[in-house]
């Protein structure tokens, strides 16, 4: 009978697992096990398949596909793995915001493009100042969304966009982009200023106005 090895062995059970200085002859596998740095671990598994295997038809191959422990632990693997995957993430994402707090103190972020990630430091930011907009964040992604700069460059990143910012900012940049294509010629940083006072003045509006 044949079985190939559980999630924890680094070979198959019929083979013995590594030693530095070999097997001991006339012992048994787990024997070896036993005294192998593995082996208590190795030796638990081994004893844990034991009896559904022997009461298994002839010819039967071990799956770990049909394990419940081994599936168990595979979950287990794989949540830990997602988790240590957000805390990676939220990590960069607090690094960038704190590099792009920098950035806007020194006065030099309108000359930053910006990068994969940033609609998330944006929110970052939002959420240390307790909910309020940051308006030079969000006019220099628009601005950044409308003249396609830095990771806008590729149109995969600002179809992004769409479902990454909020409407205003998605709007400042659409209305930066119609701005240029009503005055051919003019860059979009000459349209800045333009883009936002009609921002102001739409947000000024009385209402019924």
């Amino acid at each position: 009978m044949c079985a190939t090895a559980p999630r924890a062995w680094t070979q198959a059970p019929s083979r013995r697992p590594s030693r530095k200085h070999g097997s001991t002859p006339g012992r048994t596998h787990s024997e070896d096990l036993a005294d192998d740095v593995r082996g208590p671990a190795e030796l638990a598994e081994w004893e844990r398949l034991a009896q559904p295997l022997a009461d298994a038809a002839p010819g039967t191959v071990y799956d770990p596909a049909t394990d419940d422990v081994v599936q168990a632990e595979l979950a287990a693997d794989a949540a830990a793995a997602d988790r240590e995957a957000e805390l990676r993430g939220a990590t960069r994402i607090a690094a960038r915001a704190d590099e792009l707090q920098a950035l806007r103190e020194l006065g030099t972020l309108e000359q930053t493009d910006p990068r994969d990630g940033d609609e998330a430091a944006r929110d970052e930011l939002t959420r240390r100042a307790g909910g309020y907009v940051q308006a030079d964040i969000d006019g220099w992604l628009a601005h950044a969304l409308a003249a396609h700069l830095g990771y806008y460059a590729d149109p995969a990143a600002r179809k992004a966009a769409a479902g990454l910012l909020t409407p205003p900012v998605l709007a400042h940049a659409a209305l930066l982009a119609e701005l240029a294509r009503l005055v051919p010629g003019t860059d979009v940083d000459e349209l800045a200023l333009s883009a936002r006072l009609a921002a102001f003045l739409t947000r000024a509006r009385p209402e019924g106005h």
